[in-house]
């Protein structure tokens, strides 16, 4: 590995983030830090793991487990903790100077990553000590990480030959650019436009919560009246409830249309070259497509597992969406407009109102956020005894953000949870997890604990401000995503597991989303909504007739849902399954043309296209992967009915099957193997198919 000098000691002294953190817990000097922080300690943090890679390297004696492979585990502390602090921010709280550094440091960090697993002194010990991991006496947890160490390092290119390798590193390193380029495109296009509504005519069906949530995001970017934003959380209500046929129009296409806009933000040939490269990468280790190379690593194991899951929902979403459809135009104008995108939501709401009589109006007072957040801590409470203890003095990295400890019930502190959950100027969309530190025993050289540090990031519209304003209160869908993130948080604080490399969501990829969308079903069940739903106002419960309304109206316009998360899942295999070296000339032609061929309804649309596909183009995270969110939907439905099974969705013995291994094994054992210690077998689909209300007449 190639050494650069050490920072020297007075800069390291002047930059917080290469200081000892003495916060609670270890957290980091948030008030403190700075832009200009982060290069300098990025590229310190890379010496030094790099100088700890060499000492495992250049050892004399024959490698072992624990003076290579444990060894690895622990390495790279410093560089762990910067990194995580930058990427937080640069997701939740960026800036202009931040986004600079993050541009400059795409291609150096790439290009480390490229140096640890390419070397070729470190693969041979690592080789070495895989070739007799079965023969060394190692707990079965020590064995399943030796494998997962060796996948990453051959994943990584470390059996290459010379060029193919420098190859290899040379495609990794523009990948990392082009990643940061095009999130940062779509966090342009989403930060800079905005709707005015100027009057009570562009006002028009708006309920309270959507207006007050209209007028925070005016006041949020210094702008008089209400605007309507691109965060989901305020543009989904605005289509479901304005009245103004012609501005739904324009706020849908600003929102499909993020990423396609002519100039330098356009990431239409970003993407390109992206799956240019990605092509390349997978042809370097063997594969014909991207997709082939990706799926090696994961359930599915295969494109034909994953195309038998999608085409077995697909052509059952599409017979219910045109059965829903048909309920639209049942109640839109009888003459003179056809059903458009804009439109769906609008009208759907209308038939919800009429067939189930719900109304998001009438619904959301009693779904106030600061409930929402009691009613995941309680259930996590009455699962798997957690208590979440407020601490307003620890350091965070935005007034929105509130910081918890959490502890066994009246016992240690097992880590803490960092929750921030409002839309902003510098934030991007979506909600996510993510963690400054994992857990671990073995953070040092003698084993030592470290408690995991988990964040969850939401964008719901912030209520009204003022005195005696709306608070924030959330739709179903709302206190979903707040549960489903909840879930994945409690992936990263439950685990118990020894090595960090195997630590909370670092699993494969289509059984990350499974604990949490299991948690998901926690904030339906009628008990805890009538715990913990009460309205703003009054403070009375939501009442049981309103709870069964909700309950009977659960599965409508779930084929418009199906179909719109389907169709994108449908393309990004598709687009990564391509063979040919060079990606469509037009890849909004491409995915227009595959969806009119699969017979996707124009009015429907799907969940993300290409060029603002996050998931997919700022990171490899999810690419060849979004069906993993189905995937894990087939595990959860189905693991979800062992607690109908046992009566409660509470049980006692049902939940500690639930902690011990899916929240707390992290990646120390085989998902296959982690489920089928819980539920007893494998997984079936047909709990999938009657929740989303898919099954024929015949099945059900």
């Amino acid at each position: 590995m190639t050494d650069t000098a050490a920072t020297p000691p007075a800069a390291a002294a002047a930059n917080p983030l290469l200081q000892p953190w003495q916060a609670p817990h270890g957290l980091p000097p948030f008030g403190s830090l700075r832009p200009e922080h982060f290069e300098p300690a990025l590229r310190e943090a890379m010496r030094q793991h790099r100088a700890e890679l060499q000492a495992i390297a250049s050892q004399a004696q024959p490698p072992g487990f624990d003076d290579t492979i444990a060894a690895f585990d622990r390495s790279g502390a410093l560089l762990d903790r910067v990194a995580a602090v930058f990427y937080n921010l640069t997701s939740s709280a960026t800036s202009p100077a931040l986004q600079a550094v993050q541009r400059t440091m795409a291609a150096p960090m790439a290009a480390h990553s490229n140096a640890v697993y390419m070397d070729a002194a470190l693969f041979a010990r690592v080789d070495a000590v895989h070739a007799r991991r079965h023969a060394l006496g190692l707990t079965p947890e020590a064995v399943r990480l030796t494998e997962r160490v060796h996948l990453d390092f051959v994943r990584s290119g470390a059996r290459l030959a010379g060029p193919e390798q420098a190859r290899y590193a040379q495609v990794m390193e523009t990948l990392a650019g082009l990643t940061t380029r095009f999130a940062q495109n779509v966090l342009h296009d989403e930060t800079q436009w905005c709707l005015p509504l100027p009057d009570e005519a562009a006002l028009a069906g708006l309920p309270g919560f959507v207006r007050a949530a209209a007028r925070q995001a005016a006041a949020d970017r210094g702008l008089p009246g209400h605007v309507i934003t691109l965060s989901r959380s305020l543009v989904v209500p605005f289509l479901a409830f304005s009245d103004r046929r012609d501005l739904r129009e324009t706020a849908w296409r600003a929102w499909v249309g993020r990423g396609e806009n002519p100039g330098e933000h356009d990431n239409r040939e970003v993407a390109r070259d992206i799956l240019r490269l990605r092509n390349e990468q997978a042809r370097l280790h063997g594969h014909a497509s991207f997709a082939d190379h990706a799926l090696t690593d994961t359930m599915a194991g295969t494109r034909a597992a994953v195309q038998g899951l999608l085409h077995e929902v697909w052509p059952r979403a599409l017979v219910a969406v045109e059965r829903e459809r048909q309920a639209l135009l049942a109640v839109m104008p009888a003459a003179g407009q056809a059903l458009e995108p804009w439109d769906w939501r609008y009208y759907a709401e209308r038939v919800r109102r009429e067939r189930f009589a719900i109304d998001d109006a009438e619904v959301k007072p009693y779904f106030r956020l600061e409930n929402m957040v009691q009613a995941a801590f309680d259930c996590a409470g009455r699962l798997f005894g957690l208590e979440f203890t407020p601490r307003d003095d620890l350091p965070v990295y935005h007034p929105d953000v509130k910081a918890y400890e959490v502890r066994r019930a009246g016992g240690d502190v097992i880590g803490v949870f960092l929750q921030d959950n409002f839309a902003r100027p510098g934030k991007r969309s979506g909600a996510w997890m993510s963690a400054l530190r994992w857990q671990s025993r073995n953070a040092g050289p003698a084993g030592a604990a470290s408690l995991p540090v988990i964040l969850n990031n939401n964008n719901f519209a912030r209520g009204g401000g003022g005195a005696g304003a709306e608070p924030t209160l959330l739709s179903m869908d709302d206190a979903r995503t707040l549960f489903h993130e909840f879930g994945h948080g409690l992936h990263g604080l439950l685990s118990d597991v020894t090595y960090r490399r195997l630590s909370g969501t670092q699993v494969l990829r289509d059984f990350v989303e499974l604990p949490s969308q299991i948690f998901e079903h926690w904030i339906a069940d009628p008990g805890v909504l009538q715990r913990h739903a009460r309205h703003w106002q009054t403070g009375e419960p939501i009442p049981p007739e309103l709870v069964a309304r909700l309950q009977r109206a659960q599965r409508f316009n779930q084929g418009y849902e199906t179909v719109r998360y389907t169709a994108s899942a449908l393309v990004d295999m598709a687009v990564h399954a391509l063979p040919d070296a060079e990606p469509p000339a037009d890849l909004c032609r491409f995915e227009a043309d595959l969806l009119r061929e699969a017979g996707l309804p124009p009015a429907v649309g799907l969940n993300h296209r290409l060029v603002h596909f996050q998931h997919l183009f700022s990171s490899s995270a999810y690419a060849a992967g979004y069906y993993v969110y189905l995937w894990a939907e087939v595990l959860d439905a189905d693991g979800f009915d062992a607690f109908t099974e046992a009566g409660s969705a509470f049980d006692p013995a049902v939940a500690q099957r639930l902690l011990r291994h899916i929240y707390a094994s992290g990646n120390s054992v085989a998902p296959a193997s982690a489920y089928a210690a819980f539920r007893g077998r494998a997984a079936t689909v047909q709990p999938l198919l009657k929740k989303r209300g898919l099954v024929t007449a015949d099945e059900t």
